[in-house]
């Protein structure tokens, strides 16, 4: 009798202790997802992001693996977070406002500049199924690749590159979005967009301040409209 009762214990605690990690990682997970719901009510709708399609990108993209590993904890808090090559991945608000600023609509073709960790790629994938992503550091262009395929976003499409050409062979498109500072749009940047179509950029001084700007290509032409002051890291040449 004595040894069946440790026996019974025994496989009550094999059976508890199995199912651990799988709690766990459910746990884990959903504390992830309150913590993006409560960027998106606390750091987006408050501050004026009103586009549905725009917040529910934002509710359902990762952003705790799209940082360093030291930084999952803070993924969701409303300031930037280092990533790999000394870079940084943008705040939510400002991610946020790029994509409801620049108004994807679905099947636009969407050329973005600095892919970074590819946070805001990811982001624009739930817009449209074109999204084309431009990274000058080799060594975050093959994250963002691996990170993307892991994660399911094979419409997405990465390049390792200098962003000041574009990509000529997929242009035109709908919409281009910079995510580092420069003082001027890069006149082949503005060649392979479309007719109607958008460029967002933070403009201004790359190693001061820049106000985030979009242009629009109107009769070839740019017409300006800014948003708000930002600060973003500089715009490289190779």
């Amino acid at each position: 009798m004595k040894y069946l009762k440790i026996y019974k214990l025994a496989i009550f605690l094999l059976l508890v202790f199995s199912y651990l990690p799988a709690y766990s990682f459910v746990s884990q997970k959903d504390e992830y997802k309150r913590l993006r719901e409560e960027m998106v009510q606390k750091q987006l709708v408050k501050r004026g992001i009103t586009d549905p399609s725009v917040l529910e990108a934002m509710r359902i993209v990762p952003r705790h693996l799209f940082v360093l590993k030291a930084y999952r904890h803070l993924a969701y808090a409303d300031h930037p977070l280092p990533i790999e090559a000394r870079q940084t991945i943008s705040q939510p608000y400002i991610v946020a406002k790029m994509t409801q600023s620049i108004d994807i609509k679905k099947g636009e073709k969407v050329l973005e500049i600095g892919t970074g960790s590819g946070y805001q790629a990811a982001v624009l994938a739930h817009l449209t199924n074109k999204v084309y992503t431009i990274e000058i550091i080799e060594e975050l262009a093959k994250k963002a690749r691996e990170t993307l395929k892991k994660l399911g976003y094979n419409q997405i499409h990465v390049k390792w590159g200098d962003g000041h050409a574009g990509w000529k062979e997929e242009a035109p498109f709908e919409a281009i979005i910079i995510t580092c500072a420069s003082s001027q749009v890069p006149p082949r940047l503005f060649e392979q967009l479309r007719e109607g179509g958008r460029i967002i950029l933070p403009l201004g001084n790359p190693l001061t301040s820049q106000t985030l700007t979009i242009i629009t290509k109107v009769n070839g032409k740019p017409e300006t409209k800014r948003i708000l002051a930002v600060r973003f890291v500089p715009m490289t040449k190779r």
